[in-house]
């Protein structure tokens, strides 16, 4: 296969990296589950949601941004992926939502297809720390 160099990266339709985000973040958050002993099947995609759903990215992307935890650059691609027209209404929350989990993960994919592994696990280590934070908070 062949490799996206940065510069086509950069040039991509930012729900081209949302599409590639949702994949990465999907992968890790169904690795920590398994990690952390919630293996049965049944509970697995029910337990995966509360990570993955369009309102926890959107809350975790708001805290990220409240704590400046995001880059310039990160930001930059943040506001691309929210602002990008998807072109169909999310069924089970509000659009600002949807556009923010989209802003979120479009971030995740520029970070995995610009090769910034370190920085992708980062982000969605302390996306899963504020998951967790908030299901506390709620139970």
């Amino acid at each position: 296969m062949s490799q996206l160099r940065i510069e086509d990266v950069k040039q991509l339709n930012a729900l081209a990296l949302a599409y590639m985000g949702d994949a990465v973040l999907e992968q890790k958050v169904r690795e920590h589950l398994l990690m952390i002993g919630r293996a049965k099947p049944n509970h697995l995609h029910k337990e995966a949601t509360h990570y993955v759903s369009a309102k926890a990215q959107s809350m975790v992307v708001h805290r990220l941004i409240d704590e400046k935890y995001l880059t310039e650059e990160e930001l930059t691609v943040f506001k691309r992926g929210r602002n990008a027209k998807s072109g169909s209404v999310p069924k089970n929350t509000d659009v600002q939502t949807y556009r923010n989990s989209s802003g979120f993960e479009a971030v995740l994919g520029y970070l995995f297809l610009t090769k910034q592994m370190e920085r992708v696990n980062h982000v969605i280590e302390y996306a899963i720390e504020i998951v967790e934070q908030s299901k506390g908070a709620s139970t």
